[in-house]
């Protein structure tokens, strides 16, 4: 077994990286093993963090997916609460974004295409609801499918990891030399934050999120319609049938999409509403309330609990919006890590953002980062119980 011993940082006991299987550690730590090998011949690692509470995230550099998310119900049992796979070829072969990292922009942009500053760029369209070709979560071969560089990482109660990569210029027809950093921060306080950050030598648009698939009973344990969602949104943007926003910021008040008080996810999704029947159930944006906060502010945007287990997801975000997916599309193919298939709305993701096809969308808030400007971005994942 080779072990390699990192250095303390930002006064944070740091323990020793492993390059083969570890057992849990009794402090904050890194571990870091094989998780397979790409067709191109690369190999990935899967690096876990954990924390002093026990409570463990597997990051792959791979696609920067989240593997693996082990934190505890009311009664202290650990499980696993993300969907996704065990071996990285299984993420090359067949994945719904399990987890994935998604940029240049996260979700949809119309027909592939979108003009700026008097120039028109043209993307691929790898996805066709309702049969209106669209380009979906940065193309054929987005953020989710690079290899990133990786580096541990440390501050004061919180372990690390920070991936890096560059966009070429026209890389997936994007403008500009991309340059993107990601750090994912396992805290004491059992929250998973990442915090993006990006510059470009060339006007273009940018959205990062992340992908995971929630389900607070544990991967592979069956629906999540019992789970009961809270979104700070008064508003949503409605779509077309090729799930594309039609431009309106519509009021949730009075429809299935008002969950500005406590409703479990299945409570109304059988309702005859055209925009349920558009999505196959909740697959929209929602607008947060974020009053008066800055733009860099923490806000809450959402919060999930599941009352078998008691845990509790709460989101907070620096985003303007919130996209709410409910496994519509899962249908069994996809068979997880606990061996059992992955069935219509086995999961739920929370995909903190700007707004789908904003760069054609002159209502939405700008998503064009210019050189000499940051993107810089916060989302917070916080687990607790009750």
């Amino acid at each position: 077994m080779k072990i390699q011993k990192l250095r303390a940082i930002a006064g944070v006991a740091f323990a020793t990286l492993i390059t083969a299987a570890a057992s849990p550690a009794a402090q904050p730590s890194v571990t870091m093993t094989s998780f397979g090998t790409l067709r191109d011949g690369r190999a990935a690692q899967l690096y876990t963090l954990t924390n002093i509470q026990g409570s463990k995230v597997a990051i792959t550099n791979y696609g920067g997916i989240v593997v693996r998310v082990i934190v505890p119900d009311r009664e202290g049992n650990f499980a696993d609460v993300v969907l996704g796979y065990n071996d990285v070829s299984d993420y090359t072969k067949d994945s719904p974004y399990f987890g994935a990292l998604i940029g240049r922009y996260g979700n949809r942009i119309a027909k592939g295409r979108f003009t700026l500053d008097g120039r028109t760029y043209k993307l691929a369209t790898n996805n066709d609801p309702g049969g209106l070709p669209c380009s979906l979560h940065g193309g054929n071969a987005g953020f989710d499918k690079a290899l990133w560089d990786a580096t541990p990482v440390a501050e004061k109660d919180a372990t690390g990891l920070r991936l890096h990569y560059v966009s070429k210029d026209g890389e997936e027809g994007y403008p500009g030399n991309l340059d993107v950093t990601v750090t994912y921060w396992l805290t004491d306080k059992n929250e998973l934050r990442i915090e993006y950050a990006a510059t470009t030598d060339k006007a273009t648009p940018v959205n990062l999120t992340n992908h995971s698939y929630f389900n607070l009973r544990g991967e592979g344990t069956g629906n999540i319609l019992g789970h009961v969602l809270t979104l700070n949104a008064s508003t949503y943007t409605p779509v077309d049938k090729g799930l594309i926003p039609t431009g309106e910021i519509a009021p949730v008040a009075g429809t299935p999409f008002d969950f500005t008080t406590p409703h479990g996810i299945g409570e109304r999704i059988g309702q005859k509403h055209e925009q349920l029947t558009f999505g196959g159930g909740y697959d929209h944006n929602w607008i947060l309330d974020r009053g008066n906060a800055g733009a860099r502010v923490l806000v809450k945007a959402a919060e999930v609990f599941e009352p078998v287990t008691g845990r509790v997801l709460e989101v907070l975000t620096t985003e303007p919006a919130i996209q709410f997916y409910c496994g519509n599309f899962l249908g069994g193919a996809n068979i997880g890590k606990s061996r059992r298939p992955y069935e219509k709305h086995s999961g739920f993701c929370l995909e903190t953002q700007h707004s789908p096809d904003s760069p054609n969308q002159p209502r939405f808030p700008s998503t064009i980062l210019r050189p000499g400007t940051r993107y810089e971005t916060t989302t917070t994942f916080r687990f607790s119980t009750r």
